[in-house]
């Protein structure tokens, strides 16, 4: 049994919440983060109500959050998106949700997902499986390039932005050469939810925030996936990318990326 599996029901309650908070909430007023970035006035109240709730119910555990950074210390830490995809929920896209994770020595050990307007929940514990709605999920059985369905994360914004896509996007033409669709979601928590899920065959983000990528990283890889650096090392908080790929497809994604990011 998971020595996390007990910290499920938190995570699962303060995501409810911050699920019904987006549901019947509007964004509010847009606070700038830089060019062509920003945060919803909702983005800071759920973070604001999640880290209360899980400041009161695991006192021993500290909060990252994306909007207001670090609350409190130790080995192990919540790690919150509270709207991953703000800006589809701005406009009114459903592919928005919130994700939460738990960081434990920097490694992704439990998460939960939920997208709001889709009607999904995922949660995962390490040694627990990963589930969809309660029921068990597992990474697609996909091993021919041909035969995939890869999501690439957003291309970059702001200053540097030409700079930082060039990688990006000799990315997605190579991936546009050899497999079957490229989508682009907006939402990190959801590419690896849906890996888990077996919907899509890999996402590759060429960055990697810790809101953004530890629920599902831990997600993925309870679902069997395997989640790692653009080098084929594990992925942890540090890495340089976040690349999801379902086992079958792993050795393969791997040398296309490679390629394509040395030739950018």
């Amino acid at each position: 049994m998971s020595e996390y599996r007990h910290l499920l029901p938190v995570a699962e309650k303060a995501v409810g919440q911050a699920a019904e908070l987006m549901r019947h909430r509007t964004p509010g007023a847009l606070t700038a983060k830089g060019e062509r970035d920003f945060a919803s006035q909702l983005d800071y109240e759920i973070e604001r109500e999640v880290r209360a709730f899980l400041r009161d119910a695991t006192p021993e555990i500290g909060f990252l959050g994306e909007e207001d950074g670090v609350q409190g210390t130790g080995d192990m830490q919540w790690v919150l998106d509270p709207i991953d995809g703000t800006a589809n929920f701005v406009r009114g896209l459903p592919l928005c949700a919130v994700s939460l994770g738990l960081l434990h020595a920097d490694e992704a050990v439990l998460g939960v997902i939920e997208a709001p307007f889709l009607g999904n929940r995922y949660a995962a514990a390490r040694g627990n499986g990963a589930t969809v709605d309660g029921r068990p999920i597992r990474a697609s059985g996909t091993t021919r390039l041909s035969d995939a369905i890869v999501a690439i994360g957003d291309y970059a914004v702001g200053a540097d932005a030409a700079a930082r896509n060039q990688p990006r996007l000799a990315l997605t033409a190579r991936l546009a050469e050899a497999v079957q669709r490229v989508r682009m979601v907006g939402s990190a928590a959801l590419d690896l939810a849906w890996l888990a899920e077996g919907r899509i065959d890999a996402t590759l983000t060429l960055c990697n925030y810790p809101w953004d990528m530890t629920g599902g990283t831990a997600i993925a890889r309870e679902a069997g996936a395997v989640v790692v650096d653009h080098d084929g090392s594990a992925h942890h908080p540090g890495s340089s990318v976040t690349f999801g790929i379902t086992p079958g497809l792993t050795e393969q994604v791997l040398a296309l990326a490679g390629e394509a990011l040395r030739e950018s």
